[in-house]
């Protein structure tokens, strides 16, 4: 004995409604965050393995953070030799952190990098409706890659 095709129909119906309110409410809520540290740690023995010829991916070529919730770069060395950062040499057992105040494309030195460069994408806080909704579901789809490696 099968379901009433009426009751199919307002299941539907309401399954919509709900998945509507949850992207409405996705685009429209606020972004409340003080600040978030995005932290990315050098491991022991990276420039060990370098010089003895591994290819070493440690860091993420590119790094993307955003202004509406004050990210934070935070950088931690925990190799046996300094790291170069841009200007900065961060020593072992160091961290370093950087906020950005301006939303643009930065390129820096790094040696923790087989290239040398690291790029840091500072994106603009999202506007509510549809930016904010993309913004939202780039930050999830982010995290799940992250959270797959």
């Amino acid at each position: 004995m099968g379901m009433n095709p009426h009751r199919w129909r307002l299941r539907a119906i309401a399954a919509s409604v709900l998945v509507f309110a949850a992207l409405l409410l996705t685009a429209l809520s606020p972004i409340q965050r003080s600040s978030r540290e995005q932290l990315f740690e050098i491991p022991k023995g990276t420039w060990a393995r370098r010089t003895a010829g591994d290819a070493v991916e440690i860091l993420p070529n590119t790094i993307y953070l955003t202004l509406a919730v004050k990210d934070v770069l935070v950088l931690k060395n925990n190799d046996d030799v300094p790291q170069i950062f841009g200007p900065t040499l961060i020593m072992p057992g160091q961290s370093f952190k950087l906020p950005f105040d301006l939303a643009s494309d930065y390129q820096f030195a790094c040696s923790a990098h087989a290239d040398g460069q690291m790029t840091v994408i500072v994106e603009p806080e999202p506007t509510p409706g549809w930016p904010r909704l993309q913004w939202r579901s780039r930050q999830l789809w982010r995290a799940l890659q992250s959270g797959i490696q």
